[in-house]
């Protein structure tokens, strides 16, 4: 899936935000729609991230309405429309497990990008159902992108993908784009291809 290019290029940056630590996170567990806080360290990763983007306006901002990138949102300085095709990935039965788990229970090299996810207590997301959500966020901000920056803060998995999108890429793609905790990425448009300007920039703690 890939997202139609606008007729001429936006000259709007598009900041990717990752939010903080969670328990989850920092275990390597699947959170999808499992709704946990940052930890004290992704409280304190979200606002030196806002430290990255101090003195910067931004035309809209947009955050997954999970706690943990609202949050984010908030500690970083940023005031946040709702946007709920923002959330994660809906893991299925994978959520709260690691992939070394799911790995040793199925006996081979499981991964959500290759392999997708069964239902569980929810009933999951195909990854080009996640893609198809990703694009309806790009298609929401690139009236605003024509002329102003726009932010949006959310989750690992699922920027991933949206950048893929962006990037128009084959959704799997999204595989090979690490996003840690607490990053900032900025996209943009290079005349008119879609381009990565910054990715994953961590901020200082010091």
């Amino acid at each position: 899936m890939t997202a139609h290019p606008p007729s001429e290029a936006p000259v709007g940056r598009l900041v990717l935000l990752r939010h903080g630590e969670t328990a989850w996170s920092r275990s390597g567990q699947h959170t999808g729609r499992t709704d946990i806080p940052l930890t004290e360290h992704g409280e304190d990763l979200a606002r030196a991230a806002g430290n990255l983007l101090a003195g910067h306006t931004f035309g809209l901002v947009l955050a997954s309405p999970l706690q943990r990138a609202w949050r984010t949102a908030e500690l970083a300085g940023l005031t946040a429309e709702r946007e709920d095709n923002l959330v994660e990935w809906d893991y299925g039965a994978a959520e709260g497990r690691t992939t070394a788990e799911i790995r040793a229970d199925v006996g081979y090299a499981w991964s959500a990008f290759t392999h997708g996810v069964t239902p569980g207590k929810t009933p999951g997301e195909s990854i080009e159902e996640v893609a198809a959500r990703m694009a309806l966020v790009l298609a929401r901000v690139t009236p605003v992108l024509r002329e102003r920056d726009v932010a949006l803060v959310g989750h690992g998995h699922a920027l991933r993908i949206l950048t893929s999108v962006f990037l128009r890429q084959e959704v799997r793609f999204a595989a090979q784009l690490l996003l840690d905790a607490g990053s900032v990425s900025v996209l943009r448009y290079d005349k008119e291809f879609p381009a990565v300007h910054t990715w994953n920039r961590l901020p200082s703690l010091v």
